[in-house]
């Protein structure tokens, strides 16, 4: 009976056998494999500005990326894509990825830059000049942070952070287990463009304060006294004239050669005839604070300094809280580039100042990606703590706007030698300044990519100023402005806007642990099968019922 019972069962083992060796073996590799390589996230990215200007490289000269993700804990990060958020960046770490030849660097911002420290934004905004002035070959971009985002950068700082384990063989499981994200850009390599035009509607791109804020108030100047000149007994003895540059962040290019063209290729033009005075509007949405920066001091009797007074005498009668101030800086022609735009006025030898809120041209957030429109909404009627780092404050701009339309009429129309008092105010009631004007104006400047390399002569950003400025303004033209093909002063580069893919991937090493699983594997199926008498005799032994002794 027991002998029965063992026949049975060493038939089903050995029917049972080959079964269970073809049905273990996919099963061992569905356990062990990787993960099907797939497509993670899809999202934007933002290449740091590249261009050359009066024959010097500026930002960096690649655009192309195919490379594993790390963070900049990680010991080795040659040709790797070097992650970090905007909260964790600092000099030291982004020279760390270039001295280490990176193959790129992904600088992560958040979408609200209101809930970052005062501190951090000041950093980076002090950082941005010497980044963009540092010519690299490694591609650096920037991203809006989403959650995928975040997550992908979380895991990417646990494998990179478990590198610097103690133990070697920490690191090597914890990099063999681990999932690793493969970034890779769409488009081809950066390359010069030709021909291409500034229009003179230009700044950098997204700048609320520097320079939306110049800009909406120079059209809401032109509304207003586009009403007073339209009836002759309010036309004053002056003609005024207003040119929206383009390529101010550029050594002022377009101002240049519309003062060329005006100049030096006309026999006759308003600029020749005569010029009472320039005055340039830059960064005027913030602050208590009023600076007229000059190249020279105003003789007394002349009309810019007549303008110089009203300034005086309306902030001082309308507006106490305001600082004012005169700042005298000498044109410096050895510099690379130009303080401010009155400068290129003056060079032409042209009367011309520029007003801002800030005291010195070196302010880091004239060119900062960090000026940007991202306050609350109680930021912006000036109620609640302001955010960190630059924004345009409207009730600031309003103010400012109705303190410069009021000195420049008390200029124009002469009203000190006539006996006007200080508080005298022009534009009120149906003339008052509209702030919810600006306040649209602003939202939409600062909601437009405005960088040279993105705005042609068929853009929306054009073509809309151009209607607002011929709503209010006569014979309004466009201004183009190319570069020389001999000796360039400018030169461009595309693929500033690019889409990043993060393909969720193993990493290499795994392959090689899988190839010495499988191997290994197959070597002790390959030694059961040699052996298999010895082994059935052994499975036999085991599974035999043993007998009772009487």
């Amino acid at each position: 009976m027991f002998e029965e019972a063992s026949e049975v069962f060493d038939n089903v083992f050995k029917s049972s056998f080959p079964l269970t060796f073809i049905v273990f073996i996919p099963a061992v590799l569905i356990l062990v494999s990787p993960l099907p390589t797939e497509a993670a996230h899809e999202f934007t990215v933002y290449r740091m500005q590249q261009y050359d200007l009066q024959g010097q490289p500026y930002g960096t000269r690649n655009a192309i990326l195919n490379t594993e993700a790390r963070t900049v804990e990680a010991e080795v990060l040659s040709r790797r894509c070097v992650i970090m958020r905007l909260v964790d960046f600092s000099y030291e770490r982004y020279q760390k990825a270039l001295r280490q030849s990176a193959g790129a660097v992904v600088i992560i911002l958040p979408k609200n830059m209101s809930t970052m420290p005062q501190d951090i934004v000041q950093q980076f905004m002090e950082l941005e000049p010497e980044m963009l002035a540092t010519e690299t070959i490694v591609p650096v971009y920037f991203a809006l942070e989403d959650d995928e985002l975040l997550s992908i950068y979380t895991q990417t700082l646990t494998t990179s952070s478990s590198q610097g384990s103690s133990s070697a063989a920490e690191v090597l499981i914890h990099t063999a287990t681990a999932n690793g994200f493969q970034m890779v850009t769409s488009g081809a390599q950066s390359k010069a463009v030709s021909d291409w035009a500034i229009t003179s509607l230009e700044w950098l791109s997204y700048g609320a304060d520097s320079n939306g804020s110049g800009v909406s108030m120079l059209l809401e100047l032109a509304r207003l006294f586009s009403r007073l000149y339209t009836y002759k007994r309010t036309h004053a003895g002056y003609n005024l004239l207003f040119f929206v540059s383009g390529g101010g962040k550029f050594n002022y290019q377009g101002t240049k050669r519309w003062l060329e063209d005006n100049l030096d290729h006309t026999d006759s033009s308003l600029l020749q005839d005569n010029v009472a005075f320039v005055l340039c509007l830059d960064t005027l949405g913030n602050g208590d604070s009023l600076h007229l920066h000059v190249s020279k001091p105003p003789k007394e009797g002349t009309t810019q300094y007549a303008l110089l007074k009203e300034l005086e005498t309306v902030i001082s009668s309308q507006y106490p809280e305001v600082k004012f101030s005169m700042v005298h800086k000498k044109i410096n022609l050895a510099d690379d580039t130009l303080a401010w735009e009155h400068e290129r006025f003056g060079i032409r030898r042209l009367p011309a100042f520029t007003l801002s809120h800030l005291n010195s041209h070196r302010e880091a957030q004239r060119s900062s990606i960090m000026d940007v429109r991202s306050v609350s909404p109680s930021s912006r009627h000036g109620v609640g703590e302001p955010p960190a780092g630059p924004y345009v404050d409207l009730r600031k701009l309003s103010r400012n706007t109705k303190l410069i339309a009021e000195s420049l009429a008390r200029v124009i129309y002469n009203l000190t030698e006539k006996g006007a008092p200080g508080d005298l105010q022009i534009f009120t009631e149906q003339m008052q300044v509209q702030e919810e004007q600006l306040s649209s104006m602003v939202d939409w400047l600062t909601a437009q990519p405005r960088a040279a390399q993105l705005v042609d002569k068929d853009s929306s950003v054009v073509s809309t100023l151009e209607y607002h400025l011929g709503h209010y303004l006569k014979d309004v033209r466009r201004h183009y402005v190319k570069a020389d093909k001999r000796d360039p002063e400018f030169v461009f580069y595309d693929q500033l806007k690019q889409t990043m893919n993060a393909y969720r991937v193993k990493p290499a090493i795994f392959d090689l642990l899988l190839a010495v699983c499988i191997a290994a594997y197959l070597g002790v199926i390959y030694l059961a099968i040699q052996h298999f008498g010895v082994l059935y005799g052994v499975v036999r032994r085991i599974t035999a019922p043993k007998t009772k002794q009487h």
